[in-house]
């Protein structure tokens, strides 16, 4: 079931121009009234961030903003594991002089060299409540669509999804969260999953909490599906480090895994590297190509178990 939650989120590693929850700002707050804990799918977000993606053969990437609302990218990248590929990436975004309580959406169009499409809608149903929905097509065939309506009160979070429903197949997925911050630094919630088809039909509760410091975040996952542990931590301006611990009793698989980030702004770099319980080790370097608009990204992945090594080469551009 969370591969269908994670088709709500980001897609990779761009910037997404859906609001993000915030990282470490949930104490900032002076006015006495506890802050909004944001979505249940941005609680591991802090730990995730830091873990390189993988990088494979040749990409370049050509990013072009046509206004203050539109803007497209072009992606081709070369590869010797699969067939190469092109993507046409455009986004439509809110104006400045737009603003969450008008009905202005937010839409997210992609689709590759192979048919396949990705695409993503935002609205704001006011300012509180909004509402989204994502399709994806596997060249002509639909694989998911998926409809959520969120709610955010001034401490709470409740949301709801609806996924691949099919009247002739009389099959369903449904999704609620709901998020409640006790105190400034303590978040506690749930997850409800509900699947029904023709041949099965069970739900399975997920509870979440999650405790922040001035620096660091703790969070926990867990249920009868598993459990996922994430700690992040910033350990100045420059550094941060997290681990990320997933038990699934499904696959009956156990992993852990470390990442961590290091900024060096005189040199206009970031590096981010991992390790993991599977025996692999990998890394991504990011140099902006000063006073060029571009970006070189360099990245290496080694998998000792499995004896298999993967280099990768991309050049973003705008």
């Amino acid at each position: 079931m969370g591969s269908v939650l994670a088709l709500s989120t980001r897609p990779g590693r761009q910037n997404s121009p859906f609001p993000q929850d915030r990282p470490l700002s949930r104490w900032d707050r002076r006015d006495g009234r506890l802050p909004n804990p944001g979505s249940f799918d941005g609680l591991h977000r802090n730990c995730k961030d830091l873990f390189p993606q993988q990088i494979e053969g040749v990409k370049l990437v050509i990013n072009k903003t046509l206004s203050s609302f539109f803007k497209v990218s072009h992606t081709f990248h070369l590869s010797a594991v699969a067939p190469s590929s092109y993507r046409f990436h455009a986004e439509h975004l809110q104006s400045d002089t737009d603003s969450k309580q008008t009905d202005s959406p937010m839409l997210i169009g992609e689709m590759d060299s192979s048919g396949s499409l990705n695409a993503h809608s935002l609205f704001h149903l006011s300012e509180k409540i909004r509402a989204k929905a994502v399709f994806q097509t596997q060249q002509a065939q639909f694989v998911t669509w998926q409809f959520e309506t969120e709610y955010r009160g001034s401490d709470f979070t409740a949301a709801v999804t609806m996924a691949n429903p099919d009247i002739l197949r009389e099959s369903v997925i449904m999704v609620a969260h709901f998020l409640q911050s006790v105190s400034p630094q303590l978040v506690l919630g749930g997850e409800l999953v509900y699947h029904r088809g023709r041949a099965e039909e069970g739900g399975i509760l997920t509870l979440a909490g999650q405790y922040s410091g001035p620096n660091w975040v703790a969070t926990l996952n867990a249920g009868k599906g598993g459990a996922h542990a994430s700690y992040y931590h910033r350990a100045n301006k420059q550094i941060q480090v997290g681990v990320e611990f997933e038990v699934s009793t499904r696959t009956q698989e156990t992993t852990f895994s470390f990442g961590y980030q290091m900024e060096l702004p005189e040199a206009k770099m970031v590096f981010r590297g991992m390790l993991d319980s599977r025996c692999i080790i990998g890394g991504v370097l990011e140099k902006r190509l000063y006073p060029l608009p571009a970006t070189l990204i360099m990245g290496a992945f080694v998998n000792h178990r499995a004896d298999k090594l993967q280099v990768g080469l991309g050049v973003n551009v705008g």
